[in-house]
């Protein structure tokens, strides 16, 4: 069986995009650490996720699988790499908005200089996980750093996930000990 045709994500698609990563990243540190209380975290990840599709649609930098069962997100090098803005702060409480922007800030403190394309969400349904659509998501965004001669960056705090990223060729370049351990993973240019 073949794996269904890789798209580039449009307004139709940000229902279900939304609905995905709100369910792959359930148990994720980073988004825990942000949100983590059981009952609004649907809420309030929704709005994170919307958010980051909103800004990115309209840049052909999100790639889908079947209607968005698997995506990733990426920021171009052109935008840089935006922290989060007031859009984010009517749906936010203080806290939680404070947690959001602290973490920026400190991932700002290990990203690279340089231009870079940014592999900011990568994730695949829990319905659809184990077909490899992740990873071919995530390598759509990875031809697209290549034609450009640039490096691609990503941070995962699953210990479980540096592995996985470095059988796909991504090597550890930082470590953001807070809040949450996070790696901060490159692929060089090919």
């Amino acid at each position: 069986m073949t794996a269904p045709e890789i798209t580039l994500a449009t307004p139709t698609n940000r229902d279900a995009v939304v609905g995905t990563l709100v369910a792959a990243f359930v148990k994720d540190p980073i988004l825990r650490h942000l949100f983590p209380d059981d009952a609004t975290y649907p809420r309030y990840a929704a709005a994170f996720f919307g958010h980051l599709f909103d800004k990115r649609v309209h840049r052909s930098s999100i790639w889908t699988i079947a209607g968005g069962a698997s995506v990733a997100i990426w920021e171009p090098p052109a935008a840089g790499h935006e922290s989060p803005d007031a859009d984010l702060a009517p749906d936010y409480p203080a806290d939680v908005l404070a947690r959001v922007r602290g973490y920026e800030e400190a991932l700002h403190t290990v990203l690279p200089a340089h231009p870079f394309w940014y592999l900011g969400v990568l994730g695949t349904h829990p319905d659809s996980a184990g077909r490899g659509w992740g990873r071919a998501v995530m390598r759509a965004g990875l031809e697209r750093a290549a034609a450009d001669g640039l490096p691609a960056i990503l941070e995962t705090s699953k210990p479980g996930n540096v592995d996985l990223y470095r059988r796909a060729g991504w090597d550890v370049v930082a470590l953001l000990p807070e809040p949450v351990p996070t790696w901060i993973m490159q692929q060089p240019p090919r």
